[in-house]
Formats: C-alpha cells, structure tokens, sequence
C-alpha cells in the first residue's frame, strides 16, 4: 500500500529511538522460519550503509530463507540498510497491515535532510501513505525528492526493536538495518515491498522487517 509522487505528492518511509534506543539483531532472535517450525529466525545484519550516503540494499544469501512472523509468510527479496532523517511517523492500529507494521517513518536522505529544503515543504502522513507539497515552486526538482524520501512500512523483528521504535521522533537521525520483504497470508493476501528509491504511485513503499534501529551517526543538515 502506499505511494510517493510529485504536485501534490506523495510517497514512503523508516526508524528508532527512546531512552537508550539501539537496537541490533544478529543472531538467534526474531520468529520462527516458514520451512522450520519451532526454530529461532536468526535476524542477521544486512551489509551496512556507509555514513552519508544513499541508502544501501543488497542480495539475499541463501541461508536467509522463507519464515514466518504473527501467522504470516515473509520472504526476503533483499537486504537493506539505510541512514536517514525522519521527516514524519505515523503509527496504525487497524487494519490487518497494521498487524505486522504498526508504525510507518517517512525518511529523507541527501539533500532531503536539510532544514532549507524541508522548510518549502509540507509533510504528511495517512493511510500508509507518505504526503508532501508546496507553493509555488518546489525546493528541488520533483524527481529528487521521490529518490531522496520514501515512506517506509516497518516490521519490528522482536519486541526490543518494537520498543526502540515507539521512541522514534520527526526530527531525529536513524539508522536502520534489515530486509525488504514479501508478506503473504494463508488466504493468498500479498504485501510486497518496493526494489528501488526511484518509483512513485501505488507499490513504491519498502516493507522493511527490522533488525537494527538505532541513532544515525550523521547529523542534521542546518
């Protein structure tokens, strides 16, 4: 669900924070997997992002297969790591989305972390979706802000991860570590997440199952 797109535009998000929020899962914790039940879903950590840059996604091995979280099937389609400011959340708690994802981040990186830019825009969040506009003329080309934000929906892997996210601010700097993943439920009901920053419309969101979340080590433009 969700989209990013330009004029009165939209698009989707990422993650962290409360009193100590960080938040890293390496091995032995999460659900069980879908081909093995009753065995610990090891979370392991995704190659990570360097500080600065765009956001980082990467292959699947082959260990990392099918598993099951809360009655659902989610498969991994690749690893993702990204560092970024929270631009907006919004949290959900109807709907069967907001089973398995509770809470979206609108997250912005590059140019979309700056106080100048983020001041010619007004941002929203509703219905899993990630909103933005302007008057006049935008403060970047239209086609930089849909690659530079995105609406992201997050799956927390356990409940440690689930608390560092309800500390999560607008405002803050995150880092996120984790997998971009395939929802399916035994009735044939399909959530999938986007493969690229470059989409908008319907579709463009990440659905990202979270291993890490934590304070970025970047901080915010001025």
């Amino acid at each position: 669900m969700g989209m990013k797109f330009g004029h009165v535009v939209l698009g989707m998000v990422l993650v962290a924070g409360a009193t100590a929020w960080w938040v890293l899962r390496d091995a032995g914790h999460g659900t069980a997997p879908g081909g093995a039940s009753g065995t610990a879903f090891a979370c392991p950590l995704p190659p990570g992002v360097r500080s600065g840059e765009t956001p980082l996604q990467t292959g699947v091995p082959s260990s990392l297969r099918r598993f099951d979280k809360d009655g659902y099937a989610l498969t991994p389609l690749a690893g993702f790591s990204i560092e970024a400011r929270v631009l907006s959340r919004e949290d959900y708690r109807f709907g069967r989305e907001a089973e398995l994802s509770p809470t979206d981040l609108a997250l912005g990186w590059g140019r979309m972390r700056e106080d100048a830019v983020l001041a010619g825009l007004d941002l929203s969040q509703s219905g899993r979706w990630y909103r933005y506009r302007w008057q006049d003329a935008p403060p970047l080309p239209v086609a930089e802000i849909v690659r530079s934000s995105a609406n992201m929906h997050l799956i927390p892997a356990d409940a440690a991860v689930a608390q560092a996210l309800r500390g999560v601010r607008a405002g803050q700097n995150v880092r996120i570590d984790g997998w971009l993943v395939q929802a399916d439920a035994p009735d044939g009901w399909r959530w999938r997440s986007s493969l690229t920053r470059e989409d908008s419309g319907g579709g463009a969101c990440e659905l990202v199952y979270v291993c890490g979340i934590g304070p970025s080590a970047s901080t915010t433009a001025r």
